[in-house]
């Protein structure tokens, strides 16, 4: 008799010694209900999104209900997020005298958003703001910086960071920092440098987030060979499932669990199907290439293009490629669930930094979908408000006690 698949799976969850069994699944209606008790009793913590630059460079409202961006007041509200991690992130090639400028300028225009709409909005600072602001039914926006060139090889600036809100910091983003090697980028360093230990023992101190979202697989093990505490990949992926440098290895995961950390995924089509990676790779170029042609015209009649006018050239090509479904990040999920356990999954969008999503994912509103597949395969509601949330606060509330004793320790 032919073994069915999912009874196969469970054995070899068994033969693998791995740390979790796949539970029955539910129909649609009982996974309707347990994703329904899900929303009343969960925070949905996204931790990255870079919709400040459209909030700079294009005045973007986030209370615009015709938003054509994937992060809204309304979008949220429908999507039953609790928490959003805006991200400043500040392009490696920004010339270096403009750089701290900007990162200002995006955390001011942030501050600013708040302020406008703080009917619907307010500044978390730790995790238990998190969970008053979502006990106001309001939704609570924090930062990470993402990127150490953005910090110019000075700890001070961290400080500064810091009391502007600032709650991770993501070590390098595509090119490396001179003191950490970037996952996308020639290796310079070896991993990370004195100077970069000497980072993340102050993020420590702070109780900053260490991000290794990004970094080389050398800059992470270097990095929890360092830290006192857990630190977080606030938008990364599976490696087994989608096999690029970017995303995590299962020795990482592993690595990651044991240093009690928690791996956001990221949503980003390219990074979670192989199938549409190909294809998209195929048409890469004339995609930059109608890019670059419309750019000019805009420029020619005075206009600006904007991340909006890209994403629908992008959405144009999409319609022809095959996009991956939303449960392609479910995937991802269940593949961290089996490698390191239910405790050290969660949800990082990188909404807005992405110029496709799966089907059905295609905003923050559409994030009652995952939930509800996750529920359909089986996941208690526990489990579900771990992934969803319960997860990051945990790590934040641990990074916040390390701080406070090391602190305490210096006298600070």
């Amino acid at each position: 008799m032919r073994m069915p698949k999912r009874a196969l799976l469970i054995c070899l969850t068994y033969a693998l010694g791995a740390h979790w069994l796949f539970p029955a699944e539910r129909t649609p209606a009982e996974a309707e209900k347990v994703a329904q008790a899900v929303f009343k009793q969960a925070i949905l913590i996204d931790t990255h999104a870079d919709t400040p630059q459209m909030m700079l460079d294009e005045g973007y409202d986030l209370a615009d209900p015709h938003s054509p961006f994937m992060i809204s007041i309304p979008k949220m509200r429908a999507g039953h997020l609790g928490a959003e991690f805006f991200s400043i992130w500040v392009a490696p090639g920004c010339p270096r005298q403009h750089m701290v400028r900007r990162a200002l300028d995006l955390i001011d225009t942030i501050n600013e958003q708040v302020a406008r709409h703080s009917e619907d909005l307010a500044i978390a600072h730790n995790a238990d703001d998190i969970v008053r602001i979502h006990g106001q039914n309001k939704i609570a926006i924090l930062m990470g910086l993402e990127g150490g060139h953005i910090i110019q090889n000075d700890l001070r600036l961290l400080n500064t960071y810091y009391r502007l809100g600032i709650r991770y910091l993501t070590l390098t983003h595509s090119a490396d920092v001179g003191w950490a090697d970037s996952s996308t980028d020639k290796p310079r360093a070896n991993g990370l440098t004195e100077f970069g230990r000497q980072v993340v023992v102050r993020l420590n101190r702070l109780g900053m987030m260490v991000d290794v979202s990004h970094v080389s697989d050398k800059t992470f093990f270097d990095t929890l060979a360092v830290t006192e505490a857990p630190v977080i990949a606030s938008h990364s992926s599976c490696r087994a499932l989608r096999d690029i440098p970017r995303n995590m290895s299962d020795g990482m995961i592993r690595a990651l669990a044991k240093n009690g950390g928690v791996m956001q995924v990221n949503f980003y089509s390219a990074f979670i199907d192989d199938d549409y990676a190909a294809a998209r790779k195929k048409i890469s170029r004339q995609i930059a290439a109608q890019v670059a042609a419309a750019r000019k015209e805009y420029a020619k009649a005075g206009k600006r293009f904007g991340w909006a006018e890209e994403m629908k050239i992008g959405k144009a090509y999409d319609a022809k490629l095959p996009v991956p479904s939303f449960e392609r990040i479910a995937d991802h999920i269940d593949h961290v669930v089996k490698v390191a356990g239910v405790a050290h999954v969660g949800l990082g969008s990188d909404f807005d930094g992405i110029d496709s999503t799966p089907r059905d994912m295609e905003d923050v509103s559409k994030l009652p979908n995952l939930v509800r597949e996750l529920a359909r395969r089986g996941y208690s509601e526990e489990d579900l408000a771990k992934i969803l949330g319960g997860n990051l606060l945990r790590v934040m509330r641990q990074v916040e006690a390390l701080a406070r004793r090391m602190q305490s320790e210096k006298g600070e």
